[in-house]
């Protein structure tokens, strides 16, 4: 019996921890937010309590704390956290330390890594493009000297089919197969301003991926919808039938709570033996599938959208994350980092602040 009340209370204690980290990373002042000083941002966990309300800027600040811990601890870059963090936050303010400081170590790492230890993958090198095409044009309207460098380097990692060669860690949806850097050079290229798309590096870049994506589908609905996406700028990447797929495909996957769920945007196996979870709405898909479907036209008082969005809003966390499963084991859940800079970025696409 001692032994069982003591057990009890140590779980009491680790779980007050583990809120107190939470509740610290949320409520502290988006000022105070640097490299230096950055709190911990608390565990992906399906039990944290939903917020009282929604609100973008515990989001914002979510973001930041996650994506500042990620840099600051690994000293690396991952498509999850702060890669996805770069995309997006210029969305809701560019103007905030956090978002300097991780502007600047990606730029850190292009002009003085590279050219001394050079990338640890080609994935790195599309990715960073991508990041910095996307960052660009949200804050300066142009392509930074940085920016046209990793451009340039992406181009030269492209493979004689059109492909790249990528992670493939059995982390998806971003790190299980060659053909998301396929969507993620695009998305760059697609991105970019049209003074970059007309030049010479870039339409030759073009007509490799086309190439590439004429012998061969892209192989999940997700890595699709992201050509969709990257196709909103203007590119021509899928056949018209693969574009009515898609967008048929996105909307007959809605739940009846407004929600999609990651793991039925692809047939991913898990490496911890259990099932897929298709049936739970989650961050990263809701966000992700409304992101396509307003990139692909549908508008945003479409009651479909405003239904996915209703999910968003009812369902942030204290912390201001929305927590996604792992589509691999039930270990960190880092998607769930990218998961809530895609519900940002689907809440900013239909006008919401």
């Amino acid at each position: 019996m001692v032994s069982g009340i003591n057990m009890l209370r140590t779980f009491a204690v680790l779980f007050f921890i583990a809120s107190a980290s939470i509740l610290r990373a949320a409520d502290l002042p988006e000022a105070e937010l640097t490299l230096e000083s950055v709190p911990d941002p608390g565990v992906n966990t399906a039990d944290e309590p939903l917020a009282k309300a929604f609100s973008m800027e515990s989001a914002a600040r979510f973001l930041d704390t996650a994506s500042l811990h990620w840099t600051k601890n690994r000293q690396c870059f991952a498509c999850h956290t702060n890669f996805a963090y770069l995309m997006v936050r210029p969305e809701v303010n560019a103007d905030n330390t956090a978002h300097r400081q991780l502007r600047a170590a990606l730029e850190e790492m292009v002009e003085k890594r590279w050219e001394t230890d050079g990338p640890r993958w080609d994935a790195e090198v599309v990715m960073s493009a991508a990041t910095l095409v996307m960052n660009d044009v949200a804050t300066t309207g142009e392509l930074q000297p940085t920016t046209q460098k990793a451009l340039a380097r992406m181009w030269k990692v492209q493979r004689d089919d059109g492909g790249f060669d990528w992670l493939k860690c059995g982390w998806p949806p971003m790190e299980s197969d060659d053909d998301y850097g396929i969507a993620i050079a695009a998305l760059a290229l697609g991105a970019a301003p049209q003074s970059y798309r007309k030049t010479e590096e870039a339409q030759a870049g073009l007509k490799q991926l086309q190439s590439y994506l004429s012998k061969n589908a892209p192989p999940t609905l997700h890595h699709e919808a992201m050509l969709m996406w990257a196709e909103s700028y203007g590119l021509e990447l899928l056949t018209v039938e693969q574009r009515k797929h898609c967008g048929e495909q996105l909307l007959a996957l809605q739940k009846a709570d407004g929600g999609w769920a990651s793991a039925t945007l692809g047939d991913w196996k898990r490496s911890d033996d259990k099932q897929q979870d298709v049936e739970t709405s989650d961050g990263y898909a809701t966000g992700f599938a409304i992101l396509i479907l307003r990139k692909s036209g549908l508008e945003s008082d479409d009651p479909r959208i405003q239904l996915g969005l209703q999910w968003l809003k009812a369902n942030q966390r204290v912390s201001g994350r929305w927590f996604t499963r792992s589509l691999n084991k039930d270990n960190k859940h880092f998607l769930t980092h990218a998961g809530t800079a895609f519900a940002v970025l689907a809440l900013t696409a239909c006008g919401e602040k």
